[in-house]
Order: structure tokens, then sequence, then C-alpha cells
């Protein structure tokens, strides 16, 4: 005789389908978890961003050191010639202290005061390890005469920076070469 079939209505889920369920759920969650740590940790050792941090410093003191180096004014010339003296380290600064008298005294004749405004500038190579970099600085120098005559030039300078205890300086400055001319 065939057997009736059972009516299924009312049915309670089996205790062990909901505990099946909640593990894959719990173990997805865990997957993603450790995917998004391994994420973070990488991204938080990365040198890259190390290093992407020291080539800003590096190009904030670059453009901050040049422009002080084009900046004086006859008026506060002691000032101005500190300010040099302590953006530059090595021979750069040997030779500005050096020449601080004679330059001094030029300036004061030609009672001239000069302000520079960095335009743009670049990171054009860092050793982060020798604790060298170079720096290409686009800059607008305004030369106000003491007849009160104004003069704007825009010139390009590159420097070299060397990495000094406390910070960055510039350690060499030099007009870069314009259209076809050659560095050397």
């Amino acid at each position: 005789m065939p057997r009736a079939p059972r009516v299924l209505a009312g049915r309670r889920p089996r205790p062990l389908t909901a505990v099946s369920l909640a593990l894959a759920l719990a173990l997805v969650a865990a997957g993603f978890a450790a995917w998004a740590g391994e994420d973070w940790y990488a991204a938080a050792h990365d040198d890259r961003s190390a290093y992407a941090a020291q080539r800003d410093e590096v190009l904030a003191a670059g453009e901050q050191a040049v422009q002080n180096l084009n900046t004086l004014d006859h008026r506060d010339l002691d000032r101005g010639l500190d300010l040099w003296e302590s953006s530059t380290t090595g021979e750069l600064r040997e030779q500005l202290a050096s020449g601080r008298e004679r330059f001094a005294e030029q300036v004061k004749a030609a009672k001239t005061v000069t302000t520079a405004r960095v335009l743009s500038g670049a990171v054009t190579e860092l050793d982060d390890r020798a604790g060298r970099a170079r720096v290409l600085v686009a800059l607008r120098v305004t030369v106000k005469a003491s007849d009160g005559t104004r003069t704007d030039k825009d010139s390009r300078m590159l420097g070299e920076l060397t990495r000094t205890k406390s910070q960055w300086r510039l350690s060499a400055l030099g007009q870069a070469p314009v259209g076809g001319a050659s560095a050397g």
C-alpha cells in the first residue's frame, strides 16, 4: 500500500543548517578582515609613501632656499645675509660668508631691494640614502632701484641640496640653461 505524503506545514529550520549558515558568514567576514588588514599593513609599511614625503620636504626646502637667496633689502642687510647663510651649507655657505662684507658694501651703494617669488618647482633627483637632492625652481625676481624703478625678471635656477642634521639646505645654486643652451 502506498504511503500518504506528509505535509510539512510550519516546519522549523534544522539547527544544523542555521549553524552552517552562521559559520559560512563568519568565515567570509574573517576572510574580508584578513584581506583588508593585509592591505592596510602593506600600505602602512610601503616605502613609497615615505619617499614621497621626503620628496615634498626637499621641494619645500629647495624652493624656500632659492627664494631666500634671491631676496635682499639694502635697508636690512644683516638679516637678509644671515638668512642666506642659514639657508645654505658646505662650500656655498663658505663662499657667502667669505664675500659677505664686499657684497654688503655693493648692495648698500646700489640701494636696491630685491624680492623673489617662486612660480613653480620640481625635484629632479633625490638620493635619500646619500642625503642629496636636486631641484629646478622657476621664480620671478623683482629689483627695485634707488630711483624707484622696478624690473621683473623670470629665471630658472638649479639647486643642489644636502641633508644636514636638522634639515635640507642648499649646497649649490646656478642658473638653469634656457632653450637650446647646454648645461656644460
